[in-house]
């Protein structure tokens, strides 16, 4: 089956090498090309993440290097790799070819300049969280206090971000943001979360969420950290981690859910879901517990109808 997945820290990895890695083939790359290909991914989407230690100064440079990087070591040395820039694209990829999504992991970067965030939007970015864990200019993150809201600037950074029909994720949001954004939000998704009622962790969402923001239109896509799928003291196994797509199947609809693995931000793993290549036998394990077509459903069909309606 052909998998779409929402999130990987390939970007921040071929940043922070002392050496250059080679996307198509690093092994430090949990999701180098080869990897990619194994595992039959045809969409993968990259963030661009900078780190909360980087200066503020220097992290609208920083982000623009990633996109740099983007571009000279993802895209050009590897023609089977797609810059998608228009939904339609989806459509049209060819046998070999793999879609390549450019998204921002939080607004650090551009401060409360909105003309930086354009600029990072013409670079091609179609998906965009308003924080990462930490507070910015724009929002607070998941490990912020959840009763803080969205800042001033927030209405004016989601204002652009509908006008240009971005997908606005909520993957990094303290609890207050998400409310707050949720009723202003032209496309909403959480890119990278999991059930809070299988793991209370910040970074999940609680059932709540997860019906308010499918009402909105949302879809949720499951993450791979195991930090993410059970507590300190459990397994991650596999089991652990389908338990989640089936809570939220019955919360949301399987029809709402997908993939956001987070490959190469994490440093431990579910069994047998280390890498890219093995996202194969995530599901076959799912099909143990929905049908092929709703299997199918999670790995790419879910998502690509959802951006259908963003097209009309």
């Amino acid at each position: 089956m052909n998998i779409i997945d929402l999130h990987c820290d390939v970007l921040w990895k071929l940043s922070i090498a002392e050496e250059p890695l080679n996307f198509r083939n690093a092994p430090q790359l949990q999701a180098n090309l080869e990897r990619l290909k194994q595992g039959k991914v045809k969409v993968q989407f990259f963030a661009i993440f900078v780190d909360e230690d980087i200066p503020q100064g220097r992290k609208y440079l920083e982000a623009l290097r990633q996109i740099e990087l983007f571009q000279t070591q993802v895209l050009a040395p590897n023609p089977e790799m797609v810059h998608i820039t228009d939904w339609h694209q989806l459509e049209t990829l060819q046998e070999g070819e793999i879609g390549a999504v450019l998204t921002l992991e939080g607004c650090d970067a551009i401060g409360a300049d909105l003309f930086k965030l354009q600029a990072i939007l013409d670079a091609g970015v179609k998906l965009v969280g308003l924080t990462w864990n930490n507070e910015n200019a724009v929002a607070y993150g998941a490990q912020n206090d959840p009763n803080l809201g969205l800042k001033d600037i927030a209405k004016e950074v989601v204002a652009l971000l509908n006008e240009r029909d971005i997908l606005i994720d909520v993957s990094h949001l303290n609890m207050q943001g998400f409310w707050d954004v949720l009723p202003i939000a032209k496309h909403i998704i959480a890119s990278h979360s999991n059930a809070r009622a299988l793991c209370d962790h910040p970074r999940n969402l609680t059932d709540e969420q997860a019906k308010a923001l499918v009402e909105h239109g949302g879809h949720i896509h499951l993450v791979y950290y195991p930090e993410f799928i059970v507590n300190p003291t459990e397994s991650a196994t596999m089991q652990a981690l389908i338990q989640h797509f089936v809570h939220l199947a019955n919360v949301v609809g399987i029809e709402n859910l997908g993939l956001g693995s987070d490959f190469d931000g994490i440093h431990q793993f579910v069994e047998n879901l280390q890498n890219a290549s093995q996202t194969q036998n995530l599901l076959e394990k799912l099909q143990e517990h929905f049908t092929k077509d709703e299997v199918k459903g999670i790995a790419s069909n879910n998502f690509l109808s959802y951006v259908k309606k963003i097209k009309k």
